[in-house]
């Protein structure tokens, strides 16, 4: 995997923010999912800068990336990266918490992104309600309060093959770069460390508001609430589009890379 050898950093008000830019082109924007890093793009990363520039940041508390020491906002982190380099608008791809980064980048700095692609996501404002989700995140929550580093991360990797499958169906390799991503952005906290993060409110309500292309992806297996998320952000969005990935869970983007391009590709083809 990429390391940090491969960064770049942005001085931003509250320390450096980490991230990767390669590529030409127009601009598009990989947002990790939560807890991991920039990394979780590295097979789309080279596909990606044959024809694009390719930014991959590590968000705030994640990664490289330094931890908040006062109140912030992904999208504002965001954008505040963009204009630093004087880049965009870009397309914004996001997984899980990055395609929520993604969705409050757009409402809130819409000037900044020119399409959305969420992924297992949908806004801010969505909250799983089926009961394998619920008790998973009580489960990441005690585990975290706690300081049991071990207990959070066996509940967080059960994210990746979901409620119908077990870790055995889902290749060692993915699960290893998810535990090690996963590793190094927790070791950064501690059980005490103040949640300094704002997030953005109403984005539910607003959605209708989001006047560029959106495409919103799920992985087949994903669950049904999940899907209906997605379909419902699509609806409300002029010109909102819905993919699925076969065969894939909640990471569809590291289950089946190449899929995935493919699917990104298509759509920013369409652009």
């Amino acid at each position: 995997m990429t390391g940090a050898s491969e960064l770049r950093f942005f001085p931003s008000a509250d320390g450096d923010l980490a991230y990767r830019d390669t590529g030409s082109g127009d601009l598009v924007v990989l947002l990790h999912s939560g807890f991991v890093d920039h990394r979780v793009w590295d097979a789309h990363v080279p596909v990606l800068a044959e024809r694009y520039r390719v930014i991959a940041p590590d968000t705030r508390g994640h990664g490289w990336s330094a931890n908040a020491t006062a109140p912030f906002r992904w999208a504002d982190d965001l954008a505040a990266l963009l204009r630093h380099l004087d880049a965009g608008p870009a397309v914004l791809v996001g997984l899980s918490m990055g395609g929520v980064i993604a969705t409050d980048t757009v409402l809130e700095h819409p000037e900044t992104v020119r399409a959305v692609v969420t992924s297992g996501a949908a806004t801010g404002d969505f909250r799983y309600t089926d009961p394998w989700h619920r008790a998973l995140q009580e489960e990441t929550g005690r585990a975290l309060a706690a300081g049991d580093v071990a207990a959070w991360l066996d509940a967080f990797l059960r994210l990746v093959p979901g409620p119908e499958r077990t870790a055995d169906d889902i290749d060692p390799e993915l699960m290893r770069r998810l535990r090690e991503m996963a590793l190094h952005t927790i070791s950064k906290h501690t059980p005490d460390e103040k949640d300094h993060l704002v997030p953005v409110t109403g984005s539910l309500d607003r959605i209708g508001d989001i006047r560029v292309p959106l495409l919103a992806v799920n992985g087949s297996l994903e669950p049904a609430g999940l899907h209906a998320a997605a379909e419902r952000l699509a609806a409300a969005v002029p010109d909102g589009r819905t993919a699925t990935v076969e065969g894939t869970g909640h990471y569809s983007a590291m289950e089946r890379p190449d899929a995935y391009t493919g699917v990104l590709l298509d759509f920013l083809a369409s652009l």
